[in-house]
């Protein structure tokens, strides 16, 4: 292999770490920014591609910079299906498509024009070859931080060309490096926000951008079918959700179901919440080659990112479909979210779409 890498430089601290850490390792090293956002109403660009940040840590650093235009590659891959699931009544997670189909897809790309066998990232997680030859993602050391829940649906090829040097440090420890190396970005705060939608109102962008079935008002209704209320949208909810309802029952009630085939909320009490059964498609398997039909393996499930994880047992219950039966009861899984299966070393066994 060759030791020249690509880094994908989104222009924050993480990612100028990575950098850094591979030029010092020997690597040539060549930055790349992808450009995958910029709102057509005002030019405002996705802290995603922070482009100006991200060339200044390459002429700190001494390396190569180039910047890719991926705005078409991100609107079919990310935002389309991003306001589609909404309007399905799903609660996507754009990370997940973006990471496959944009970032790494795109870096494979360019690593091949510019002669390079490698990519690298500033994901807290770890690349491990295991002995039957699989590579799967290992959980980062730092767990506060760890990213290997938005990465399950990464190939075995983008795997294998990949490294990520930020795997066992500290958040810290990330930007004391980045202070003595005396980068531009040591201090800068980290994005908290789905790059695309950065004031957080997924609603107003999904009704901007839906070009079909526009969202309209429709019923709230108990697990009975009973009418409640009035809602705003479809696209204005999530399961689990208790704030922002916009209704007044006399006592705490959450959003246990969306049917967008009908346009109708359902409302329930907080035990309604309550799973110990869900259902996954459009799998991907990291770990080990697939689950045979009818066979089960026990695992750690996470159904969302910042979530501790529950053990169960998930069992292949068609071509494309698993069935989860936990241990215990999770909360709000919510159809759209990704659930990821960890073994006990915290590497990723695969992962699914709820649904």
């Amino acid at each position: 292999m060759s030791k020249r890498v690509i880094v994908g430089m989104s222009g924050g601290v993480d990612s100028a770490v990575a950098a850094l850490l591979l030029k010092e390792a020997g690597y040539e090293v060549i930055g790349v920014t992808l450009r995958t956002w910029e709102s057509s109403e005002d030019g405002e660009k996705s802290r995603c591609c922070e482009i100006d940040d991200a060339r200044d840590t390459a002429r700190q650093l001494g390396i190569a910079y180039h910047v890719f235009n991926c705005l078409s590659d991100f609107r079919r891959h990310v935002v389309s299906p991003f306001v589609n699931a909404y309007l399905h009544g799903l609660t996507p997670n754009p990370c997940v498509n973006c990471n496959r189909f944009v970032k790494w897809e795109r870096m494979m790309y360019y690593a091949n024009i510019l002669g390079a066998d490698s990519i690298a990232t500033g994901h807290y997680a770890s690349v491990v070859r295991l002995g039957n030859g699989r590579y799967t993602l290992q959980k980062a050391d730092y767990v506060q931080k760890d990213q290997t829940y938005m990465l399950w649906r990464l190939t075995q090829e983008q795997l294998s060309r990949t490294l990520m040097p930020l795997g066992r440090l500290t958040k810290q420890e990330v930007r004391s490096l980045a202070e003595q190396a005396g980068l531009p970005v040591a201090d800068k705060p980290d994005s908290q926000e789905i790059c695309f939608v950065p004031d957080g109102s997924y609603a107003d962008f999904i009704a901007a951008h839906a070009e079909h079935n526009k969202p309209h008002e429709g019923n709230f209704v108990d697990e009975q079918g009973k009418f409640l209320g009035r809602h705003k949208g479809v696209i204005h909810y999530t399961v689990g959700q208790r704030k922002g309802l916009g209704i007044a029952l006399g006592e705490p009630v959450y959003v246990s179901e969306i049917r967008a085939d009908s346009n109708e909320v359902v409302l329930g009490k907080a035990d309604s919440l309550l799973k110990d059964e869900i259902f996954c498609r459009k799998l991907n398997f990291m770990r080990i080659a697939d689950l045979p039909l009818g066979k089960s393996i026990r695992a750690n499930i996470k159904i969302r990112y910042h979530d501790g994880g529950c053990n169960g047992t998930i069992t292949r219950t068609g071509v494309d479909t698993v069935s989860i039966s936990f241990d215990g009861k999770v909360r709000a899984p919510a159809p759209g979210q990704s659930a990821v299966f960890y073994d006990a070393s915290g590497c990723i066994l695969g992962g699914g779409e709820i649904f």
